[in-house]
């Protein structure tokens, strides 16, 4: 059997695919069910974050673990298989375990080095053990990650290359002030009461927020995470839970709201956050003229100049391309129009481009092909240059911004799928964060020297887990052949008390054991080498010999083998 993963992330997806594809608890139960069901698969386990869904399984087959795992993926996440695919990365063997290691060292999460994954992981191997679902691999696999995780944070300063998602989510929303400062004395909606939730609050009564108001669907785990707040030794902060259907109403009173829940639907809607907005300034909370919001525009804070015609640029009027498809931002008479268009079209454009006749290739059909192509785009490039008909930018220009007035109500959106209308954005008044402005905040976040040391421990931890998964691969060969030199001796001493039936009990006993001795003399030697030999790259194949050299019997090796997953399987939560 083989280690496979199969996933998404923000590396790989972007925000909109991995919000589709998120999985709610029960979505993830079964899928693992449903992976052990599988042909492929003998053990399984989901790992689901606000920015990653992988499924881990310990495979026989790798092409069809690999199509059979993606399918399941598609399938539970509710994105079709085809849309799903071109996102979706796979990790086999060693390049599995070295994932799942760094991204327990935080070295994959979207702020780097932060430790909340540990919990994650934590809580995903708790489930595949609850489930049944987690043999010797997978047990073996997220215990060493999670002890590798920690030894990361323990050993090199990697908690000072990034912090929680939280953290950096409420330094975004302070916008470069510090958040003790920003968050002193002001009131917190914290909607959700689950770990990320429960870290939130937790964070602003840290940073000296005034009060926190926690609501939840289920009261009681709010009441229980407030009753936390307000006992803290840390911190003196006011904190009072309410039920869901208070929301509105408590953040008319909010300055900043956090909430992550496992909603399926919006818990704020833009019109919501509008009203309330607009209740507290009586002003409309409607997007400034000229300015474009900061999550249309990819959360980079550009604001595109609109688009002007190009110096002499004609109509539209039997150009011979498809002007429907030409991306924003371009002169339509220019190169992105002409992109990847077949030589003959072209020649249309370039000829239209100039006089608006359209050019009739009939009478070239002769001509070669790739010498043609390349004559016609030259020909086309000194056409365009002479009408002047060529883009007048590559990307849009900055252009100077309308004054947003300072934001009243600051919302932090850690959901996936989002709980919070990407529409806030537009809205003036608000300063909304999200998943997807987190993660291109995070895209040029510095990365601190000990990262490397990280990455080195990683290294080292890899080579160790296959070294012990491939000693660990020989042990059932060992515990069969020791078993059946156990039966040899068991059965040679009953021989030798048929041919001396007066043998004394004290006799029996001393020639039994020394005949276990010799046996054990002589095992001891070569198990003890061949699980070093089989440690090593290239080893496998060492339980293969040791099982032809004494004709052990196969199911033997088998059921030593079964019986040991079984033991893991039902091991209790790590």
């Amino acid at each position: 059997m083989s280690l496979l993963v199969v996933g998404l992330s923000h590396r790989s997806a972007p925000v909109s695919v991995l919000e589709r594809a998120s999985l709610n608890a029960d979505a993830q139960l079964k899928l693992v069910q449903d992976t052990v069901a599988a042909e492929p698969a003998a053990e399984a386990a989901v790992l689901a974050t606000c920015n990653r869904i992988e499924l881990y399984a310990d495979v026989d087959k790798f092409h069809a673990g690999v199509a059979e795992l993606s399918t399941l993926l598609a399938q539970h996440s509710g994105v079709g298989l085809e849309e799903l695919t071109p996102y979706l990365y796979v990790h086999y063997e060693d390049r599995a375990v070295h994932h799942l290691f760094s991204v327990a060292c935080g070295l994959d999460s979207m702020v780097v080095g932060e430790g909340q994954i540990l919990g994650q992981i934590k809580d995903s191997l708790a489930r595949a053990q609850d489930l049944h679902t987690a043999g010797r691999l997978l047990n073996d696999l997220f215990q060493q990650a999670l002890r590798v995780g920690k030894r990361a944070h323990s050993e090199t300063g990697i908690d000072r290359a990034g912090q929680s998602l939280v953290t950096f989510g409420l330094e975004q929303l302070a916008a470069g002030a510090d958040v003790r400062t920003w968050a002193g004395g002001k009131k917190a909606l914290v909607i959700g009461a689950g770990s990320m939730s429960s870290l939130a609050a937790a964070t602003l009564a840290r940073a000296g927020v005034a009060e926190i108001v926690v609501a939840n669907r289920t009261f009681e785990r709010a009441e229980r995470l407030a009753q936390i707040l307000s006992e803290g030794d840390d911190t003196d902060v006011l904190a009072r839970a309410v039920p869901m259907d208070a929301v509105p109403a408590e953040l008319t009173r909010a300055d900043v709201a956090v909430s992550c829940t496992g909603a399926t639907g919006l818990v704020l809607t833009a019109d919501a956050v509008a009203a309330t907005v607009e209740g507290r300034t009586g002003a409309p909370a409607a997007e400034p003229a000229g300015v474009r919001a900061a999550g249309d525009a990819g959360s980079t804070g550009v604001r595109e100049a609109a688009e002007t015609p190009l110096p002499g640029a004609g109509t539209d009027e039997n150009c011979p391309l498809d002007l429907s498809a030409v991306p924003s931002g371009f002169s339509v008479m220019g190169e992105a129009a002409v992109a990847g268009m077949d030589a003959a079209t072209l020649e249309q454009h370039g000829a239209w481009a100039a006089s608006g006749t359209t050019v009739d290739r009939s009478r070239e059909a002769g001509r070669p092909g790739p010498e043609t192509d390349a004559e016609l785009i030259t020909a086309l490039a000194a056409t365009a240059t002479r009408a002047g008909r060529i883009p007048e930018r590559r990307r849009p220009e900055p252009v100077a911004e309308v004054p947003r007035p300072q934001p009243v109500l600051f919302l932090l959106d850690l959901a996936m799928p989002r709980d919070i209308d990407a529409a806030v954005h537009r809205l003036a008044g608000v300063r909304l964060v999200d998943i997807e402005s987190l993660a291109d905040a995070s895209a040029d976040a510095p990365m601190a020297a000990d990262v490397d040391m990280v990455r080195r421990i990683v290294t080292d931890e890899v080579a160790a887990f296959g070294a012990a998964q491939r000693a660990a691969h020989i042990t059932p060969t060992v515990v069969a052949l020791r078993s059946m030199a156990a039966d040899v001796v068991a059965g040679e001493i009953a021989r030798l008390e048929g041919r001396l039936p007066g043998l004394d009990d004290k006799h029996r006993a001393e020639i039994t054991q020394t005949v276990k001795r010799v046996v054990d003399k002589l095992l001891h030697a070569p198990t003890v080498r061949v699980k070093q030999l089989a440690a090593e790259p290239g080893g496998a194949g060492y339980a293969d010999a040791l099982r032809t050299l004494f004709d052990l019997d196969p199911e033997t090796v088998a059921s030593v083998s079964r019986a040991e997953n079984s033991t893991e399987k039902n091991r209790g939560p790590a």
